[in-house]
């Protein structure tokens, strides 16, 4: 069975592991959890705070394929547009080829 702390002694832990004065495995033994219970928490306050670095490294990575997707669009539009002009360039020239 989970041993449910107080909301207090959580924002306590988290402020002490927050510190950095001790490594993780030491703030969870000093205050007699386990060091993968200390890391859910962190992890629980970095998200409700908003600095959960996974989804900001996610947001920065869609960001980043946003930009590449508009950028590939861009260079498609150009390449659609240079093949049309080629298009129309041959059939022009065709056309001086043909017998009269």
């Amino acid at each position: 069975m989970v041993k449910a702390y107080p909301p207090e002694f959580r924002r306590d832990v988290i402020a002490v592991a927050r510190r950095g004065e001790a490594s993780h495995r030491q703030v969870a033994k000093d205050f007699g959890i386990s060091e993968t219970c200390l890391q859910r928490w962190l992890r629980a306050a970095d998200r409700d705070e908003g600095l959960d670095p996974v989804s900001a490294s996610t947001a920065a990575a869609k960001a980043a394929e946003q930009a590449a997707l508009k950028e590939a669009q861009k260079r498609i539009r150009l390449l659609e547009q240079e093949n049309e002009i080629l298009r129309r360039a041959a059939a022009y020239f065709a056309q001086s080829q043909l017998p009269k």
